[in-house]
């Protein structure tokens, strides 16, 4: 099947996410729709799935001009889309989930049960997904869940498959084996529309690009492309894309120890199950693993934000035992923490730039005098850190919410950088920035190793991890299945966020 979208323009209020955009995607043909988080990329799938509806263009499917007024009619239609967050329901067996909201039906309306597991047992077979109809979906792995998203929009014969951020939640092995279900469906016949921003998979993988920036298709090109010509694309300007380090100095003294702590999550479950490392000054100690396995518990606890289960582990900060400090307190002895939600967690988005730039000490100097705000020195630091880390902004009073994310998370950034800090803790920090805001902050990361200071870097993105790491823990299930050197291979790693101990 054909499809072809014609100057389709989606507007949220004054914002246009999607302008004028044409598109044509052929049948059989992965085609790569690259673009920064917020460029517009799973927007215009949103409109041509239903979901939206767009103020203007068209959408034609072999040549006829189609309607949708929701997924249903998209669905009808010949799309199939997999979200980037799966809509899954956990208690429900495979086939239940593949056939909800089109059972197949006995007589007098009895739901056949058997009749979907046959449906997904020949489609498994057919491309090799290997997934049990009567497994229950919340004991499968994140890969065989995406799977299975994959063979609901197939039962319903999608000619057209939408992957929206495939890969975000999946292990080396896992991203593997799904480029190989890609080619085998684009093989037999499915077009497919590969939503990312990871150079290295739309190189692997694609037939096509068509390149996204700013809500308008900035130009096409080649799986055969370099990543430096296709990051020029994404963001308007050449990009260095290799991370420039030195070695990291042996020996330096011990800034972070932890021990054998234990963390619970908003469920009072076992987050953090018995985690112990240590980070030394001058050295970028990254944890890595798919989202989802205690990192984002393991950070709140190191600042105090969530407790650590009593009696059950500890937390030293230069042989300072820190567990029962107030998150004031762990920042005023040296933590600097990039949280990886940056507009929950790190900013104030009503507040101005100047504001947020001093959430973390505006009860003292430089920013108070006595109780007071000491104005003209919040607006002259603002000002300073505004042109040190290259924030786009017309002034230090703009609100922070109305800055693109990667200027959001350069202020957070220079926020935890502007002060004298020991342990810098950054949690996903490129995660949503565009390639250059990428460059400029792995820079500030190394230029903090090499001052001295000791960075804990919390990262799902593996290239990442690889670029900055002197050495790399990984988190799977609560536990930290291995700390190696960060020359290890890709595939070592991929195993180890699947669980296998290094």
């Amino acid at each position: 099947m054909k499809l072809e979208l014609r100057q389709v323009t989606k507007r949220f209020g004054t914002l246009v996410a999607n302008d004028r955009i044409d598109l044509v995607v052929e049948p059989g043909e992965i085609h790569a729709l690259l673009g920064e988080n917020g460029a517009g990329k799973s927007t215009l799938m949103n409109v041509l799935y239903g979901l939206y509806q767009a103020e203007e263009g068209t959408i034609l499917l072999d040549g006829v001009e189609q309607n949708f007024k929701g997924p249903g009619d998209a669905m009808a239609a010949g799309i199939g889309m997999v979200h980037q967050h799966f809509m899954l329901i956990p208690v429900f067996t495979v086939a239940e989930n593949v056939v909800l909201g089109n059972e197949p039906t006995k007589k007098l309306g009895v739901l056949d049960l058997d009749a979907a597991r046959k449906k997904v047992r020949a489609l498994s077979d057919r491309f090799g997904f290997d997934v049990d109809p009567d497994a229950l979906v919340s004991d499968l792995p994140v890969g065989a869940q995406q799977r299975v998203e994959i063979i609901k929009s197939l039962i319903r014969d999608a000619k057209i498959l939408v992957l929206d951020e495939p890969t975000a939640v999946l292990t080396p092995q896992e991203t593997d084996e799904l480029m190989q279900i890609m080619r085998d469906l684009a093989a037999a016949g499915t077009s497919i529309i590969f939503i990312t921003h990871k150079l290295r998979e739309v190189q692997a993988v694609s037939d096509k690009i068509t390149v996204i920036r700013q809500g308008k298709v900035v130009g096409q090109a080649k799986p055969t492309s370099t990543a430096g010509e296709l990051a020029t694309m994404m963001v308007g300007r050449e990009v260095d894309l290799k991370v420039n380090k030195s070695v990291a100095k042996q020996g330096g003294n011990l800034v972070l120890r932890v021990e054998d702590i234990h963390v619970e999550d908003d469920r009072k479950q076992l987050a953090v199950d018995g985690v112990s490392f240590n980070v030394q000054a001058g050295e970028v100690l990254a944890i890595a693993g798919v989202q989802g396995n205690g990192q984002t518990e393991l950070a709140e606890a190191l600042l105090g934000l969530r407790h650590v289960v009593k009696g059950r582990g500890a937390i030293a900060l230069n042989d300072v035992y820190v567990d029962n400090q107030s998150v004031r307190q762990r920042l005023e002895a040296g933590i600097g923490y990039v949280p990886e939600d940056r507009k929950k967690d790190g900013l104030v988005g009503e507040f101005d730039i100047a504001e947020n730039l001093m959430l973390n000490g505006s009860y003292g100097k430089p920013f108070a005098k006595g109780v007071a705000i000491d104005f003209a020195s919040r607006d002259r630091i603002a000002n300073q850190l505004i042109k040190a880390f290259d924030v786009r902004t017309p002034s230090a009073s703009t609100q922070a919410q109305k800055l693109s994310g990667g200027n959001q998370q350069k202020v957070v950034v220079a926020r935890e950088l502007s002060r004298e800090v020991k342990l810098l803790i950054v949690s996903q920090p490129t995660r949503g920035v565009d390639v250059g805001s990428i460059e400029f902050i792995h820079e500030r990361i190394v230029a903090e190793r090499d001052e001295g200071k000791a960075v804990l870097l919390i990262s799902t993105e593996l290239d990442e991890v690889l670029a900055l790491a002197d050495r790399i823990a990984v988190m799977y299930r609560g536990k930290i299945v291995g700390i190696v050197d960060a020359n290890v291979s890709r595939e070592t790693l991929g195993k180890m966020m699947a669980g296998v101990a290094a």
